[in-house]
């Protein structure tokens, strides 16, 4: 078939472009916020989201898959490549897919296009649930407004200008992981007290600590560790983003990603697991410190075994927007399933200068009264 030939709505390249006609107008379905289903935007026709019949965001089994995708990958089977082209089918021209996006439109003509077969490589894993886009683009400005306002260390003229700039709606890609733990501590529990001391003529009270022995071992289960599975993202913006709804996710499907960007993981699963460890330790910690009590605490080891760890691929969603401002580039994030903000901005050191004087003043003003 020439390019002459293609028709709006159908597939082409082997199916490796994908997307949803409307069935009243035959224009570009996409997936609406408020709906939460595909919608067309011209003439309003809607179609609700296709899941098989025994499709459920399931926990999978991480030991297994480790293993899963280290023999497909002993055999050299063929991966996702760095960059992929396709044609559009609505207007003829090419959209290219670069690293990890998986999702885009075409910048001809604005049409959404997906290259679908990503997420369903041979040695990829596959997306297990989607958390569908909650706020709406004006909602998210809104609380970007809010959120400019309440800075208070940004200089006048940003807070008067705020930030403009396109909002893109993008999946990002998470692993949560569950596991069960058990865990054996040995420390020493610090209690306080006060000795009166004397120097010459005079006598004060010195705070000393008596220790004493402490062990003990519990089981503790671990629900849903986030990892961000994407390095393309400001991963402390991100990690402040949370908590998400994580119940309200739905199993995969492509036509909840119609009209927005995707990503596929670039973080493994292991690579991921590693972090998650990171977070279950710093958890355990606390446990322990708490499990030995007393007013301070000296921990000598502690000993964690790993049992039953399963994991789940989401695709999570976020606002992404991009501002400059005195000639530098700024990022903000917005939770697209809560509205929470978060972002890079500038700071007037006007104000924090006045503030540590103000500060110091105050400081100042306190120790002279307490001394006389």
């Amino acid at each position: 078939m020439s390019d002459s030939d293609s028709k709006p709505g159908e597939q082409i390249d082997e199916g490796r472009g994908r997307k949803f006609p409307c069935e009243g107008c035959g224009a570009d379905l996409e997936f609406s916020i408020g709906q939460q289903d595909l919608k067309c935007p011209y003439c309003g026709f809607e179609k609700q989201l296709e899941f098989a019949e025994d499709a459920t965001v399931a926990e999978q089994d991480f030991h297994a898959m480790l293993g899963r995708i280290c023999d497909l990958r002993s055999r050299d089977r063929e991966t996702a490549g760095d960059q992929s082209e396709l044609r559009c089918d609505a207007c003829g021209g090419t959209v290219v897919f670069q690293g990890s996006l998986t999702s885009s439109e075409c910048p001809y003509c604005a049409s959404p296009v997906q290259l679908e077969n990503v997420h369903d490589a041979t040695d990829r894993i596959p997306v297990d649930g989607v958390l569908p886009f909650l706020v709406e683009k004006q909602s998210a400005q809104t609380n970007l407004a809010r959120w400019v306002q309440s800075r208070w260390f940004a200089p006048n003229d940003f807070k008067q200008r705020g930030v403009t700039g396109k909002f893109n709606g993008i999946y990002t890609p998470f692993w949560t992981y569950d596991s069960m733990t058990f865990t054996r501590y040995r420390g020493q529990r610090g209690e306080h007290y006060w000795e009166t001391v004397r120097q010459g003529d005079k006598e004060h009270r010195v705070m000393k600590t008596r220790w004493y022995p402490a062990s003990g071992a519990f089981d503790r289960f671990f629900d849903d560790v986030l990892v961000l599975a994407s390095r393309g993202l400001p991963r402390t913006l991100m990690d402040r983003l949370e908590p998400w709804p994580l119940h309200r996710c739905v199993p995969f499907t492509q036509q909840a990603l119609a009209g927005f960007f995707a990503r596929t993981y670039e973080t493994e699963l292991d690579e991921g697991f590693n972090e998650a460890r990171q977070h279950i330790e710093t958890a355990l910690d606390r446990e322990v410190r708490q499990r030995i009590g007393g007013d301070t605490q000296r921990v000598h080891s502690v000993d964690t075994q790993y049992s039953a760890i399963t994991f789940k691929h989401l695709l999570l969603p976020v606002w992404l927007l991009a501002y400059r401002y005195n000639g530098k580039t700024f990022q903000i994030v917005v939770n697209a399933a809560t509205g929470e903000v978060q972002g890079e901005r500038p700071w007037s050191w006007v104000k924090i200068l006045f503030a540590v004087l103000g500060g110091l003043a105050i400081a100042g003003t306190v120790f002279a009264l307490s001394q006389r």
